[in-house]
């Protein structure tokens, strides 16, 4: 039995408990986690998670100023991935590939300092690892009810005019279909009702450089009411996460594997909590690893055949950011 059969068996089992866990998975579905409520601190997991998790008796420090310098990937490495990334779509292999890269960053923050520091809806901090701050749902679960909530366009909202920007930005637009149009299917292989409850809204982002405008949706559906008992098996079938891999999935993963050359890890990967009841996960965006030779900041964006390798090279620099509002800070 592999690593992710074990953990989809443990899911089911919780589910069918009804018994409270944390659960993680990386983007290959190489590293899953799945940690009864109980033994999450002995695993060194800290987590909020919606304003729900292990960390609410943490008091962010004051008067800190944070230092944070950015050194991007070099824009002819991205060039090239970015080119085999077009060519493969103008192949017709794929309508829209999530293509990401690493970026060196220095702080004289620790990862843990991060953590407490930073404002999102998912926060998590693992091991000395890596420490996670992402605004993305992956899919919530109360009652019977499932929703998901990709997030796909991001522009700075300081610009003139942003937010009519963003809505009416042709690129934009074609993208966030095609991933609502996969999340609505990955959805309706384990709900027996799927539909579009909101389409494009905007949701604003703050940072320690400003705030940023985010474009999602709502995907809703209906599941059986047994659900918990098959918990394991209903969320491998939406793994992994499609505003971050792209359409058709299976093809598409081939592209990025190819594309990308580093690592993912848990970047890009979904973590999430179980209460016994509900359900509630988030992407594994927004990330800082620590790697031998210091931090990493892993960012990326959607890919389509209207892509403009300078603008999606700076999206990815956009994204490498702190999210610590009004606190004084030296970005570079």
């Amino acid at each position: 039995m592999t690593l992710l059969d074990q953990a989809i068996a443990q899911m089911n089992e919780y589910g069918s408990r009804r018994e409270p866990f944390f659960f993680m998975f990386d983007f290959a579905l190489e590293k899953p986690l799945v940690i009864p409520a109980e033994r999450i601190h002995e695993n060194e997991i800290l987590f909020m998670f919606n304003g729900r998790g292990n960390a609410s008796d943490i008091v962010p420090e004051n008067d800190v100023e944070i230092s944070f310098r950015r050194s991007p990937v070099r824009f002819e490495q991205y060039s090239e991935a970015f080119k085999y990334v077009i060519c493969q779509i103008r192949a017709g292999n794929s309508f829209l590939v999530n293509l990401s890269a690493p970026t060196a960053i220095a702080t004289n923050a620790s990862l843990d300092a991060l953590f407490r520091l930073s404002t999102a809806r998912y926060k998590l901090r693992f091991r000395n690892e890596f420490v996670c701050f992402s605004p993305e749902i992956f899919v919530q679960i109360q009652g019977n009810r499932i929703a998901s909530f990709p997030m796909k366009g991001t522009i700075d909202a300081s610009l003139p005019d942003a937010a009519t920007r963003i809505l009416a930005d042709p690129k934009e637009a074609a993208e966030h279909a095609t991933i609502v149009d996969l999340i609505r299917n990955d959805i309706s292989q384990i709900a027996d009702k799927v539909w579009v409850e909101r389409y494009r809204y905007l949701e604003e982002v703050k940072t320690q450089r400003g705030s940023l405008l985010q474009v999602s949706s709502e995907i809703a559906g209906l599941l059986p009411g047994n659900w918990p008992d098959r918990l394991g098996d209903l969320f491998l079938k939406l793994l992994p996460a499609g505003s971050i891999s792209g359409a058709p999935k299976p093809k598409t993963l081939e592209i990025i594997r190819t594309a990308e050359w580093y690592d993912r890890g848990y970047y890009t990967g979904v973590a999430g909590y179980f209460d016994g009841r509900n359900l509630d996960s988030g992407v594994l965006i927004r990330f800082i690893e620590q790697q031998e030779n210091g931090l990493v900041f892993k960012s990326g964006g959607g890919i389509t055949a209207q892509s403009d390798v300078y603008a999606e090279y700076q999206e990815l620099i956009d994204k490498v950011y702190l999210p610590i509002p009004h606190r004084e800070s030296v970005t570079t």
